[in-house]
């Protein structure tokens, strides 16, 4: 297993710069929480383009009829939105929501 490098890439540490400097923090506290739901922001936003991603790559399978391949990919994707659900980055009744769609379009696939 290699480390996950959690630096955050150009594109995202913009938006970090910004709101450090449009938000005034009236305490150090509040300073710091500023910056910690800034870093949170950024995480948050990455599982959630990795599940688009992961949602559109099933879609493709489901769309070309590849049913064992879509399996495995619903697996996948099942398991991406528990973990993005019990982290509070979807709701849980979203995740379900999402699960239960992407199932029933498998099932459709002759």
């Amino acid at each position: 297993n290699r480390a996950v490098d959690k630096t955050p890439r150009l594109a995202t540490v913009w938006p970090l710069y910004w709101l450090a400097h449009q938000l005034m923090p009236n305490t150090k506290s509040a300073e710091r929480r500023v910056r910690s739901s800034a870093r949170k922001q950024v995480v948050n936003h990455t599982r959630k383009t990795a599940l688009k991603t992961s949602e559109k790559k099933y879609l493709e399978l489901v769309k070309a009829g590849k049913k064992p391949e879509a399996a495995t990919a619903l697996l996948e994707i099942s398991s991406l939105l528990d973990k993005a659900a019990k982290t509070g980055v979807l709701h849980k009744g979203t995740s379900d929501r999402k699960k239960s769609r992407l199932t029933l379009q498998l099932n459709k696939v002759k």
